[in-house]
């Protein structure tokens, strides 16, 4: 079990603790059967982070006290320099770096995400959750398919759209790609 992914799960148990909720209530309250929510207080699923996001957002917490134990302290700005960004690894392929962990109340969660290229047997992983996202690609390409309309982007290409809508990313040219995300819910 990854030991991030081990982290994440162990505050998920805690915060549902705390609140004194069962499994099948947070599962209600969050979207998703209660299976699936216990896979993730186990820490052998490797959650999204847009589920992240809809926990931390029903609960009234932030994605960074879900993610990294963290609580955000700054509210007029948050400064990140380059390549400080908390970052995490949730599987091989993907790195996110968040660039604003450390600004309270945030509407949006921007990241600098690096996907590396997958075997060309894998199949696309689709999800979808509320809000929009925005992804401006800064280096490789990108193959993002919404809704089964699939888009390839380029160095200084972006794309807004809702994510609602069934979508799934992947590099291109056998080569990673990095691009900075805003997740908006």
């Amino acid at each position: 079990m990854d030991g991030q992914i081990r982290q994440i799960a162990e505050r998920l148990k805690g915060l549902r603790e705390a609140l004194e909720l069962s499994e099948e209530e947070v599962a209600a309250d969050c979207g998703m059967d209660t299976e699936e929510y216990r896979t993730l207080e186990s820490g052998e699923y490797d959650p999204s982070i847009s589920i992240l996001q809809r926990i931390a957002h029903k609960y009234g917490i932030t994605l960074d006290e879900l993610m990294f134990g963290e609580e955000p302290k700054m509210n007029s700005y948050f400064l990140t320099r380059k390549g400080t960004g908390t970052s995490v690894e949730r599987v091989k392929a993907y790195k996110y770096e968040l660039l604003a962990s450390g600004f309270k109340n945030r509407i949006g969660d921007p990241f600098i995400v690096t996907i590396g290229p997958k075997p060309e047997d894998m199949p696309l992983f689709y999800n979808t959750h509320p809000g929009q996202e925005f992804h401006f690609v800064i280096e490789g390409r990108l193959y993002v398919e919404i809704n089964g309309k699939g888009l390839e982007l380029s160095p200084g290409d972006s794309l807004y759209f809702d994510s609602g809508l069934p979508h799934g990313l992947m590099a291109l040219d056998g080569k990673p790609v990095k691009f900075l995300a805003m997740v908006m819910q």
